[in-house]
């Protein structure tokens, strides 16, 4: 396994890809769909807009948390231990990319949205990221929560790309409006990351008695008469 701080090259990106896109065959991923089921993460833009929120938020959430969501209603069937080693170490090199990214070059971060060219003109399609990065944040939606209004407005262009309640908001909006939304998820997620990182980085202050702490022998502090050890002690 490579380093897991080497950032993926072009090829590396291509063959996850790849892998997850071609880990599900038709007739397996039509039986999930009918049975309204999870289909997991189908590429690369959706996996890096959930490692991004991963990175992102209030809490540490480990691989064992976030691989379910990958694999969803059906986990692959691995050919060998290398073959998961693999996959799992071009996640982890990816995931690591992005956190160091945010940390040591926010203003240049740029998450991997998907393409689609339309007569010679490439347009960039983020309702896949988003819609990964919603995946990521509903791993540990309690404590986003805690976030309140400020989040909550941060989190507005991407919600409005990654659910389907925004999803219909969209499709009333015009051009224009559309576009400044997509201009907005960006510099949205680098202040989301900048948010969550200040908090746990505020010390806590330690937790001081009101009163001494009262002695097995002593009398017990609820009025009884008896040692405290004889009484609410017990």
């Amino acid at each position: 396994m490579k380093n897991l701080y080497q950032p993926l090259d072009d090829d590396e990106l291509t063959r996850l890809d790849d892998f997850l896109l071609d880990r599900l065959d038709l007739e397996t991923a039509e039986e999930i769909a009918a049975a309204g089921g999870d289909e997991g993460i189908l590429d690369v833009t959706e996996l890096d807009g959930l490692l991004t929120a991963i990175v992102s938020g209030p809490n540490v959430i480990v691989p064992s948390r976030w691989l379910p969501v990958v694999w969803g209603a059906d986990e692959p069937v691995w050919e060998s231990m290398e073959q998961f080693q693999d996959i799992f170490g071009l996640m982890m090199r990816h995931q690591n990319f992005i956190a160091d990214m945010l940390l040591h070059q926010r203003d240049a971060f740029e998450p991997v949205f998907g393409e689609h060219v339309v007569d010679d003109k490439t347009y960039l399609v983020v309702d896949e990221w988003c819609h990964g990065y919603m995946r990521g944040l509903e791993l540990d939606a309690y404590a986003w929560s805690a976030g309140g209004q400020g989040i909550d407005e941060l989190l507005r262009p991407i919600r409005l790309w990654g659910t389907e309640e925004g999803w219909l908001k969209v499709d009333v909006m015009d051009a224009a409006a559309k576009q400044r939304e997509r201009d907005a998820i960006t510099p949205s997620v680098r202040e989301i990351y900048e948010f969550w990182l200040e908090r746990r980085a505020r010390p806590t202050s330690p937790v001081r008695r009101a009163a001494p702490r009262v002695g097995r022998n002593d009398p017990c502090p609820c009025g009884s008469g008896k040692k405290y050890k004889h009484c609410c002690l017990q």
